[in-house]
């Protein structure tokens, strides 16, 4: 229990439920990434006076029975529950040992895509709000009066005696769906688990997010623009992110930051803003960190631009590469070609710069001789990167669909794909029970649906992740 006073009675009790019940069998790779929703959720609550709690089933590795067991031990007044896809099944599983006193607010991805389907689950039957989007305002005014929630837009419930979904809000509260995220306090770190962290280099490195939502559409990803018309995209003020850089530095000793969100390097005019204010805080001698970035908006960028990056501490910046097929990366619109993305990562790679490269097999249409020109494309991007400072790394994944994004709705147009059946996440153990080396820190990420999607079967398609994650982990051991 992270970031309550022992003892203290509760309200509210954040719950990250874990990706599988590591009861049956525990997770054999050691760091996951903080949950920084549920943190700033928690932090802003707590500077309104309530008492916050966060559970991490995840990040330590919990089982199902130990985790409802601690949440019905610390009776809060409220839980609540992040529900995504891949964890809604445990997360369900949960909620259904709690204790029928204790009531339940929801939100997250499939919360968003799925909010009829989770009010209508008898496994939540306690559930009192359902939060669509960004949270931080609606979750205070719900620990303050569960009365609020008829005034709050985005927050649903089952009405009790109809049993039908029924949605709050009034033309006044719409500001609640995009709080002003420089007015935000900063995220108070003991709701994490393992943020800050040692990384493996002894750099003390802490997560962070530099803007939330995003303008593009990738058919996908369920931060596609079309599946989240509740977001507002906006960046954070450069002053206000280095503010927070200098505090966790002051606090943890922290000089290496990863911002997670999709737009730090995503968008033109904030990236000049940004390096701007980190030129002048000399942020380069003091700090490094890492960034998402986008392929297509790092290819327009001038020289002077992307040598700035280099200039102020930019490790590495992971891009989402996804396919070496031009065709599929038409189809699941991203904007970008093999090309493009050969001359970005030549680009960054040459001044110092580290990529990571997030790539998808077994994408819907994609055909046999698409998938084996992925991996070739991945082997090219090693090659490229072999004499220059930065190197090149490959993350690999198996296509899984997400409800609410535009290829769930694509999937589900052609009648071909029953639903519950792409909703069904089981873990795919790649890991040899656990003594192959190179799958080990994948653990985590290899889950799947076990639908073939595109013309190769799921054999070959896991065959080249394993291929390809294990050439990935020789590489990086040699460098």
């Amino acid at each position: 229990m992270l970031g309550a006073p022992p003892g203290a009675p509760l309200d509210l009790l954040l719950v990250n439920a874990p990706l599988r019940d590591y009861a049956l069998r525990p997770r054999v790779n050691d760091f996951t990434l903080p949950v920084l929703g549920m943190g700033y959720i928690a932090t802003h609550a707590a500077a309104q006076g309530f008492t916050v709690g966060v559970l991490d089933g995840e990040a330590l590795g919990l089982g199902v029975d130990l985790v409802a067991s601690l949440v019905n031990e610390a009776a809060p007044r409220w839980a609540g529950f992040n529900l995504l896809a891949p964890t809604y099944e445990v997360s369900a599983g949960i909620a259904a040992r709690l204790d029928p006193a204790i009531p339940i607010m929801v939100g997250g991805h499939q919360a968003k895509a799925m909010p009829e389907a989770v009010l209508g689950d008898p496994r939540f039957a306690r559930l009192e709000a359902l939060v669509i989007g960004e949270a931080e305002t609606r979750v205070t005014e719900l620990l303050r009066d569960l009365r609020n929630r008829s005034l709050l837009p985005g927050v649903m419930w089952r009405d009790p005696v109809l049993r039908t979904p029924v949605a709050g809000g009034t033309p006044a509260s719409a500001g609640h769906l995009a709080p002003d995220i420089n007015a935000l306090p900063f995220v108070d770190r003991r709701y994490f688990a393992d943020d800050p962290y040692l990384g493996r280099d002894g750099v003390r490195e802490a997560a962070m997010v530099g803007a939330r939502g995003c303008p593009y559409d990738c058919s996908f990803c369920g931060a596609a623009v079309s599946a989240n018309p509740d977001v507002t995209i906006r960046t954070r003020d450069p002053d206000h992110i280095l503010a927070e850089m200098d505090e966790l530095h002051a606090r943890y000793g922290v000089t290496a930051f990863r911002f997670v969100d999709d737009l730090f390097l995503g968008h033109e005019r904030f990236i000049r803003r940004c390096m701007a204010a980190f030129s002048s805080a000399r942020v380069g001698s003091r700090y490094v960190w890492d960034a998402t970035g986008r392929i297509n908006v790092l290819a327009r960028a001038d020289d002077t631009l992307v040598e700035t990056l280099a200039d102020n501490g930019c490790r590495e910046v992971a891009l989402g590469i996804e396919s070496g097929s031009e065709r599929v990366l038409r189809h699941i619109g991203k904007r970008i070609t093999p090309e493009l993305t050969r001359r970005v990562v030549q680009r960054l790679t040459r001044l110092g710069i580290d990529v990571k490269g997030y790539i998808i097999l077994g994408l819907p249409t994609e055909t046999r001789d698409e998938l084996d020109a992925t991996v070739r494309h991945v082997h090219d991007l090693w090659e490229i990167s072999t004499d220059s400072p930065g190197s090149f790394r490959a993350s690999v994944f198996e296509f899984r669909p997400y409800p609410g994004t535009p290829e769930w709705h694509r999937l589900m147009a052609t009648g071909r794909y029953d639903p519950a059946r792409l909703l069904d996440y089981t873990a795919v153990d790649l890991t040899a029970d656990g003594l192959e080396e190179a799958m080990r820190d994948r653990d985590e990420f290899n889950f799947s649906v076990n639908v073939q999607f595109g013309e190769a079967d799921l054999s070959y398609v896991r065959s080249k992740l394993v291929e390809l994650a294990r050439a990935q982990h020789e590489r990086s051991v040699l460098r």
